[in-house]
This record gives structure tokens, sequence and C-alpha cells, in this order.
């Protein structure tokens, strides 16, 4: 049975393979420390790392009253430090993307993000189904419903009266209703 506080002396004094027999003889229990914070097993090792150069670099100030308790402290605060820096990075990612959604036009103010998400998977199905129609009625289609233009709006980029938009839409919206009841009786 190695002795623990001839490790910590030697490790001290500076004996490598000192220190070496302690992280051997701790790892489990730094690591199951840290795998009770943090789910990622591929994050536990960069955290048992980071863990184990602060005992080292802490070993000098540590007295002797319970190595093992020590260790876990250390641990449990680098499990919890890496917890609250991923909690702001996705706080700062969510900031970004909610600009672009407070910037959006359409957003209502009771909007809920499985809504919003709901709208964009939405949109998204409709932009997919759209291009099973013929271009000219995807066209229309896509400038009325998905851009929110105006039946005016589209005949003057298409160069073309408000009545033949309005045609169009009408055909698109009868040709994707067709492909949507074939799809979804398909499922």
């Amino acid at each position: 049975m190695i002795n623990e506080s001839v490790l910590i002396k030697k490790a001290l004094d500076g004996d490598q393979d000192s220190f070496a027999k302690i992280v051997d003889l701790y790892k489990n229990y730094v690591f199951a420390i840290i795998l009770n914070f943090i789910k990622d097993y591929n994050e536990v090792e960069n955290v048992a790392q980071e863990v184990f150069l602060q005992i080292y670099l802490s070993l000098p100030k540590y007295q002797e009253d319970n190595f093992k308790g020590w260790i876990g402290r250390i641990a449990s605060n680098k499990s919890i430090d890496w917890l609250r820096k991923k909690k702001s990075k996705f706080k700062e990612e969510v900031f970004e993307n909610g600009e672009e959604l407070i910037n959006s036009p359409k957003l209502r103010h009771d909007d809920s993000p499985e809504e919003i998400l709901i709208q964009k998977e939405k949109k998204e199905s409709i932009a997919k189904l759209c291009k099973s129609v013929p271009q000219i009625y995807e066209e229309v289609i896509v400038k009325f419903y998905l851009q929110g233009k105006s039946y005016e709006e589209i005949a003057e980029e298409e160069e073309v009266s408000v009545k033949t938009i309005a045609s169009r839409l009408y055909r698109g919206r009868n040709m994707l209703k067709e492909k949507w009841r074939e799809e979804n009786e398909t499922l």
C-alpha cells in the first residue's frame, strides 16, 4: 500500500513519479465526481486534466487533513466552473440568434420558442413542397406566402397583370393541395 503522505511530500519535492502515482490513485475518483456534474464523457477528460493541473499547482498550499476530500472539492469546483462557462456560452449563442428573431418582422411577442420552431418547420416543408410544382407557380407561391408580397408587388416584378398572378396563385395552390394530399396518404 502506497503511503499518501509520502507521495505528497515527494511530489512537493519535485518527484514527478510520485505525482503520477497520486494521479493514478485518484483518477477514477476524480472522473466519477466530474461525470456526476458533466454527462459528456469527452468533456470529462478535459476537465479531469484541469483538476490534476490545479492539484499540482495547489499542492504546496495543501494542509494535511483530508487529501481525498480536498481533491473532491477541486473536482467539484472545476466541474461547476465548466458548467457555468457552458451556460454563459449558450446564453451568448441564444442571444445572437435571438437578435435575428427579434429583428424578424413577422415575430409576434406571444410566440414561444416552440411555436417559432414549428412555423420555421412549416415554412421549410412548404418550400420543399413548392419545388414539386412548375416553376411559374412556385415563384408566385414563394413570393406571396413565404416572402409576404402582395399581388400588386408580384405582378410588378413579373411584369404581368394582377389577374395573372391571382390565377397562377390559384392553380399553384391547387397543385400544392394535391401534392400535399399525395404525400400524406403515403405516410
